[in-house]
């Protein structure tokens, strides 16, 4: 791994992802996108880790987006297609995500926020999509649809205008607020409660929601009975009734 992007496994199955370039405000450069992939593939591939947080070096930001000199020294145009590890689109994750956004989620950074499953940010976080300020596009925000309501993603992607960590909890971008200094604790509290359920039933919630955003009513149920079968005939689904039944704590095996 690159000093770029710092990773943690922790022993409680945590992975702590960190963009680790605070005087660029953690913007994709080349490395960092480098240690990005890297980090993801590490966390998909061990099967000890259950779920990943992704936050920023610094107090100023998150991820300020894309290395704007690296646009202008290349002649960048539409950019790759393989540019950006982003779970959902150039990446499949089977485990769940968190942006743990410490500061400024412009652009890029916003992508990212975006292409978490959850999201937990500082008190004095910022969001914004800021394309239209620099004479860009954000093709990757068409997904955000799904997020908040049409309107407000008109008025965020037209202005390019930053909104509050509170304003992006009150459209339901954030789940949850946290002050500066408990940002990762409060995220490390949401990853525990995820640990707390069996995983293969997580990881088929986790699908059933992705199905249920990408099709009609009646082809997400079946796709989703389906996605759901491997985690009924598992021995975790016969553990969690005989430990309520027992009253103890299920010992969960993920098989």
């Amino acid at each position: 791994m690159s000093d770029a992007v710092l990773f943690e496994a922790r022993a409680d199955g945590i992975a702590v992802i960190t963009l680790n370039r605070p005087e660029t405000r953690n913007a994709l450069a080349k490395d960092v996108r480098a240690g990005l992939a890297d980090a993801w593939d590490r966390f998909e591939r061990d099967s000890a880790l259950r779920v990943a947080i992704l936050t920023g070096a610094g107090e100023k930001a998150f991820c300020a987006g894309g290395d704007l000199k690296e646009m202008v020294d290349t002649g960048m145009k539409v950019p790759p297609r393989d540019m950006f590890a982003l779970p959902y689109d150039t990446i499949e994750l089977s485990k769940p995500t968190i942006a743990a956004v410490n500061g400024a989620a412009f652009a890029g950074g916003w992508m990212l926020a975006q292409s978490c499953d959850l999201c937990v940010a500082s008190s004095t976080a910022t969001f914004a999509i800021t394309e239209v300020k620099v004479g860009r596009s954000s093709p990757w925000a068409s997904p955000l649809i799904h997020m908040i309501p049409q309107r407000i993603m008109m008025e965020i992607l037209l202005t390019g205008k930053p909104i509050t960590a509170q304003r992006a909890y009150e459209i339901g971008l954030v789940n949850r607020i946290a002050e500066p200094g408990q940002l990762l604790d409060a995220a490390l509290d949401l990853a525990g409660e995820i640990l707390v359920g069996a995983p293969l039933s997580v990881r088929a919630a986790r699908e059933t929601v992705m199905l249920a955003t990408e099709m009609g009513r009646s082809a997400a149920l079946q796709a989703a009975r389906h996605a759901s079968e491997y985690c009924y005939n598992s021995e975790d689904a016969q553990e969690g009734p005989r430990a309520f039944a027992e009253k103890r704590t299920p010992q969960w095996k993920g098989l």
